[in-house]
């Protein structure tokens, strides 16, 4: 299993580094990109990372699965994105699992892929997935092929519905297990 990670400038840094870090624990092969013109990066909380990758040199064919991170970048862009919105429509048509945690589930909902689905995310976020069926109570939920957790202090969960996914219950319960959760 191969993942893409997008990674921006002000996301969230437990969401996007802690997330990346337990799925490649896993033994899931991840890679970052990002949809700025440079790989160097600076999240929420100032610190400087670098991707993988640009967007503009991946090719999406190549993933099977797609994450998107929270944070304030996702206020600043939702709106008028059409690059992450493009990209998770993709992964969607082809029934790629897509997991967005926090106000990430954002992009997921303004373009529909919530209608109709059980979903979680950041208080407030439900404004932009009006005809999903919002869980607040829920720290991370699956439904079809997509994940959606609530905020960084459901990294844990998040993860755990994406390894249980994408392996089994066994591996999700070893992850825990190892980290002594």
């Amino acid at each position: 299993m191969k993942g893409l990670f997008i990674f921006a400038n002000n996301m969230e840094d437990v969401e996007g580094l802690a997330t990346r870090a337990l799925l490649i624990r896993s033994g899931i092969e991840i890679t970052t990109t990002s949809f700025s013109n440079e790989k160097t990066l600076v999240t929420k909380f100032n610190q400087t990372i670098e991707t993988d990758t640009l967007i503009k040199d991946v090719n999406p064919e190549e993933y099977d699965f797609l994450i998107i991170p929270g944070g304030p970048y996702v206020a600043e862009h939702v709106d008028r994105d059409t690059n992450v919105k493009r990209l998770a429509q993709r992964f969607y048509d082809q029934n790629k699992l897509i997991a967005a945690i926090c106000a990430g589930p954002r992009f997921l909902g303004q373009i529909g892929l919530l209608d109709g689905k059980n979903y979680t995310a950041f208080t407030g976020s439900d404004i932009d997935a009006p005809n999903g069926r919002y869980h607040p109570e829920r720290k991370a939920l699956k439904d079809g092929n997509i994940i959606t957790a609530r905020g960084a202090g459901a990294v844990y969960e998040f993860v755990y519905e994406i390894i249980k996914t994408l392996q089994d219950e066994k591996q999700a319960d070893a992850l825990l297990a190892q980290i002594l959760y």
